[in-house]
């Protein structure tokens, strides 16, 4: 079936006024300010009435088999069910490995991912986790982004951070170089994805990675950049010389030394890093932890999809003009990601959209042209949802 949505004020993500919208075969197949004439099959029409229509958002670091683990077998968190990412209007999803990658592993991860895959939504996954050497199924880096399908990169990698491995700066050229060739290989992203810590060291060795190899700036993908201000500062300047840098969107004590994703994108596009360089992602089904001196876990939260689409709508309730922060949630995600039928609204896209409400809510959802919630209802669930 054929499904046309009338009246929609689209945001592709730059505003382009209103527009009638064809969708066909889980892609936008025209897009126009007149209705098309069809003729001779079904259709669906649905008539927005004026509201906002959006690109889907790409969550780009996400704990697909559950995060955590820091306190014991019992903190290990649950894998994030469909419903989780498509009610927040996440219809596409990366998926990460944290501290544990060792009851969890690439092979579980990658499970995950192709279940999340069957129930509709379109999900890809990093090899390896935390740790150097890096936990991986075809026994190279290299491999699983050539030989495995949804394997599009390497990490989250942890440095400045006393969970990690303490890696060096060698190990850390060696995985970018072995992402990067894979990456020429396959047309994947083939990034080097950086969890960085509370470690004082911050982004020394994405600095000295910079400074010392011929590798493009774009491997080098650090995330959770708003965690401290001081490290935010350092994004910032690697953003300049070519990175994109990943702000995580969770939530932050007014006394933190700290950013929320709102501060942080708010400053990011105040400042002359460029636009395109920085990305929002929501560190779902992760662990969120705090630990005292002894590295001891004091309080842990849990990192949801739908935090992201309320930061997107604490910045549109502060003013931010909605084309201005949408990039950071869509295209620029797309285009890190090298996925490229994603994160716009244009003909031979893929039909991932969202329909806001006049108060910035989800309204609906669109998946591959398939209704995931119509009227603030989900429709669609997984298996064991």
């Amino acid at each position: 079936m054929l499904h046309l949505i009338k009246n929609a004020h689209v945001f592709a993500p730059s505003d382009i006024g209103i527009n009638n919208v064809l969708v066909a075969a889980g892609k936008i197949i025209w897009l126009g300010d007149h209705t098309p004439d069809i003729i001779g099959v079904d259709i669906e029409v649905t008539d927005i009435e004026g509201r906002r229509l959006l690109p889907g958002i790409i969550d780009g670091h996400a704990h697909l088999t559950g995060g955590g683990g820091e306190s014991g077998f019992k903190s290990r968190i649950p894998p994030v069910p469909l419903s989780h990412f498509t009610a927040a209007g996440v219809t596409s999803v990366v998926g990460v490995l944290g501290t544990d990658d060792t009851t969890r592993d690439t092979r579980s991860l990658l499970a995950q991912t192709h279940a999340l895959r069957e129930e509709g939504l379109n999900a890809w996954c990093h090899t390896g986790g935390y740790h150097i050497p890096p936990v991986t199924f075809c026994g190279s880096i290299r491999d699983d982004i050539v030989f495995l399908d949804p394997v599009i990169g390497v990490g989250e990698v942890a440095i400045s951070d006393h969970r990690s491995s303490q890696p060096t700066l060698a190990e850390i050229l060696r995985l970018a170089s072995d992402a990067h060739v894979a990456g020429l290989i396959t047309g994947k992203a083939g990034i080097v994805h950086l969890h960085l810590g509370d470690g004082l060291r911050g982004m020394e060795l994405i600095r000295q990675a910079l400074d010392t190899s011929e590798l493009p700036a774009r491997t080098f993908n650090p995330t959770h950049i708003n965690r401290r201000k001081g490290l935010f500062d350092e994004a910032l300047e690697l953003a300049i010389r070519g990175c994109t840098v990943d702000i995580t969107a969770c939530p932050v004590a007014d006394d933190e030394d700290a950013w929320s994703a709102e501060q942080a994108l708010g400053l990011y596009l105040q400042s002359s890093a460029p636009p395109d360089n920085v990305t929002i992602s929501s560190d779902g089904g992760g662990c969120l932890p705090r630990f005292n001196e002894r590295g001891e876990l004091t309080h842990m939260d849990i990192g949801r999809p739908a935090s992201l689409v309320a930061s997107l709508k604490y910045l549109l309730e502060a003013g931010m003009p909605l084309d201005q922060a949408l990039p950071a949630f869509t295209c620029n995600v797309a285009r890190i990601l090298r996925l490229h039928d994603r994160g716009r609204i244009a003909p031979d896209m893929a039909a991932d959209l969202i329909i806001l409400d006049e108060h910035h809510d989800i309204r609906d959802v669109m998946l591959s042209g398939i209704w995931q919630v119509r009227d603030g209802l989900q429709c669609v669930h997984g298996y064991f949802e």
